[in-house]
């Protein structure tokens, strides 16, 4: 009877896999010193966000396990985004509200994201990245004038989703859920 209740999930192991895998994947130097994304702690959220969403729209489509397995994978990067700020000096009262903002713009980006590349519309894409990595949340209610280099990032992180999510829709999800980690596109 004790046994069960101290049984330890068989998918979090693969699931461990897929989250490293999804972190090494927005960690790479190229977005940051090529492509332009902001090497901030707001721009290395973004990256995740994006690499997490074209992971999570693979394996949604694989029913009860791929759910399981979604669920996993977000609740080990919020369980390492609540590590990271405490590492960071955020004070234990103000590192649940973080972690709220934070689960907040991920679903938010999340949503736009996926219609777009739903879409595979490049420029509706582009304009997502644009606002959610270079606007502040001051600017969310005003025209912004954009710096080129921030619209030419956009535009590279837009082509790279597209090119990401059609690389990691060839891959079989099945073998994700069985320990087999995402490969991700080059930027």
């Amino acid at each position: 009877m004790f046994a069960r209740l101290f049984r330890t999930d068989p998918m979090k192991k693969p699931a461990r896999a897929a989250y490293e895998a999804v972190l090494a994947a927005s960690r790479r130097p190229e977005f940051y010193r090529d492509l332009g994304a902001p090497d901030t702690v707001d721009g290395r959220f973004d990256m995740l966000v994006i690499h997490a969403v074209i992971f999570f729209r693979r394996v949604r489509g694989e029913g009860e396990a791929g759910a399981h397995m979604n669920q996993l994978v977000f609740d080990i990067m919020f369980d390492d985004m609540d590590a990271a700020l405490r590492e960071m000096g955020t004070g234990d009262p103000s590192v649940g509200k973080r972690i709220k903002e934070m689960g907040q713009a991920f679903y938010g980006r999340a949503e736009a994201y996926e219609a777009a590349l739903n879409a595979k519309d490049d420029a509706v894409l582009s304009d997502i990245i644009l606002r959610n990595i270079f606007a502040s949340d001051e600017d969310a209610s005003e025209a912004v004038d954009f710096a080129a280099s921030e619209i030419e990032t956009s535009r590279a992180l837009a082509v790279y989703m597209l090119k990401a999510d059609a690389v990691m829709a060839e891959q079989d999800a099945v073998r994700f859920i069985e320990g087999a980690p995402p490969v991700f596109a080059a930027p």
